[in-house]
């Protein structure tokens, strides 16, 4: 294992992300690349994510959600640094 500070970012996903599978492959995609945080749909059509772990594969997984499962059709990401809170597991509220 590094010694790698861990980071954290909040992304929001734009485009047909809802009603796709997006939340749960999202969930299973953090779960085997040993990112925490979690996944939500927002009301506005977005789906919102929170990621913490190793600065690659929370980039890992900021890059799966401009494609994201087969269904989506991503049309924007928008991504924002924050302080890690030092999540453990992933889940969906």
């Amino acid at each position: 294992m590094s010694n790698e500070p861990a980071v954290r970012v909040r992304v929001v996903i734009h485009g047909r992300v809802q009603g796709v599978g997006f939340r749960y492959s999202c969930a299973d995609m953090a779960d085997d690349s040993a990112v925490s945080g979690w996944v939500r749909n927002r009301p506005d059509g977005t789906v919102e994510a929170v990621f913490e772990g190793s600065r690659d594969a929370v980039a890992a997984a900021v890059a799966w959600c401009a494609h994201g499962p087969a269904y989506a059709a991503v049309s924007g990401v928008e991504t924002s640094d924050e302080q890690v809170e030092g999540l453990s597991g992933f889940r969906i509220p």
